[in-house]
């Protein structure tokens, strides 16, 4: 899976023309913004793969799961795990002073979340799929059956 996911992602660069960027170089945020959607696709078909269900449903069990609130229960549990260089980058991105703030969300929380969605979407510019499964199935633990 691994081969088709980096000749995929050769593919993309190919056809878009696009220059390889160090990851170093994109502001917390950004990391953050991609992070959301690759961490919220991840829940996503995790959510589909347990069983077909009306979209209303599946959007519930998703949701609950990458909330502010989720994401930041996530973190506590993966701090111990990141490596070096992924808790720079969630520290970044909990630090990062953002002008937006998620409705229903406690500011603690919303920075946390932040700093995971930092490392989900390094980790996904990174093209580390493996690792970033790895610290989503710590994070979320047994909150998908739920």
């Amino acid at each position: 899976m691994e081969e088709s996911i980096s000749g995929l992602n050769q593919k993309f660069r190919e056809t878009f023309d696009l220059e390889p960027v160090d990851l170093k170089t994109y502001s917390p945020l950004t990391l953050a913004y991609i992070g959301d959607a690759a961490y919220e696709l991840v829940i996503r078909s995790l959510v589909v793969e347990q069983g077909n269900a009306p979209v209303n449903k599946l959007h519930k069990r998703s949701s609950r799961l990458v909330k502010a609130q989720a994401q930041a229960e996530a973190a506590v549990k993966l701090l111990d795990v990141f490596t070096e260089e992924e808790l720079a980058v969630y520290k970044r991105g909990r630090n990062a002073r953002s002008h937006t703030m998620a409705k229903n969300a406690e500011m603690t929380d919303y920075r946390m979340a932040t700093g995971f969605e930092a490392v989900m979407g390094y980790l996904h510019l990174k093209q580390d799929y493996e690792r970033m499964v790895t610290l989503i199935h710590l994070g979320i633990g047994d909150k998908l059956g739920e």
